[in-house]
């Protein structure tokens, strides 16, 4: 073979070799790039779900104001502790007027007195109670009576120290009082009465009233004098009350007296 045949034939050769070379290279470093992609770890970062932050709208639930103390029910109609009545009616049933009694210190009878003493304690808060002169007031076993009760709270049915109604505050003062014996409810009291006139009313007399409009007898008091009476309030306890106060003005249904047995 020539000599220069030989070097071109080399040279050939050389390339081809150079260029599988580059091509098994490439591969090889193509492979090698594709692997490294496919074991390469995931990018925690970018891999978070995102999560987004949202505000919940709670409905507000809108509560009226009211009076802690009072219940309300049905149509109209409120209770309060020893109170009953319908806000807006036309023959409505009210509370009972109270009287705030703290600032008077003659409430309670001292328990050192001598009976002289005690009649002239009594005359002195009953003339006040009652707005007389002391020198009007002569019925000490009456105010006596009166004051064994004085304050005893009001319960329907209620007939001891611990809680007494209207009608068993009568039937007992007028039996001690006045040797009279009354029924046990203020209907059955209304009954046993002769009717009288205002202009014949007298201490010793009974004083009936509707107060749940216009239902039946439902309350009754001991007239005194001077338009006040006592008997058992539903707010105040066993005390006395004013006739010309509107709320027994407009309860007010009829006067009697029962003779003695």
């Amino acid at each position: 073979m020539p000599f220069k045949v030989y070097i071109k034939f080399f040279v050939v050769i050389t390339l081809l070799t150079s260029l599988s070379s580059c091509n098994v290279f490439k591969s090889i470093a193509t492979n090698t790039k594709k692997a490294s992609v496919s074991f390469s770890l995931p990018n925690l970062r970018s891999s978070k779900p995102k999560v987004k932050k949202i505000k919940a709208k709670i409905p507000v639930l809108e509560i009226a104001q009211s009076d802690p103390s009072e219940i309300e029910f049905l149509e109209n109609i409120s209770v309060k502790p020893g109170k009953i009545y319908i806000k807006s009616a036309s023959d409505s049933i009210d509370a009972e007027p109270t009287v705030n009694n703290a600032a008077n210190n003659f409430e309670r009878m001292p328990d050192n007195l001598s009976e002289v003493e005690k009649a002239n304690w009594l005359q002195l808060k009953y003339s006040i109670k009652m707005d007389i002169a002391v020198e009007e007031i002569n019925n000490i076993p009456l105010l006596q009576k009166i004051d064994e009760w004085w304050g005893t709270p009001y319960c329907m049915g209620g007939s001891s120290k611990g809680c007494i109604d209207c009608s068993f505050f009568t039937l007992d003062v007028m039996k001690q009082i006045y040797n009279i014996n009354l029924r046990r409810t203020a209907a059955e009291q209304y009954l046993q009465c002769v009717k009288i006139d205002w202009s014949e009313l007298k201490e010793g007399d009974l004083i009936f009233f509707k107060t749940e409009g216009r239902r039946n007898i439902t309350h009754v008091g001991i007239y005194l004098t001077n338009n006040k009476f006592a008997h058992a309030s539903t707010s105040q306890g066993v005390t006395i009350s004013d006739l010309a106060d509107s709320y027994w003005q407009r309860r007010l249904y009829s006067l009697g007296r029962v003779s003695v047995n």
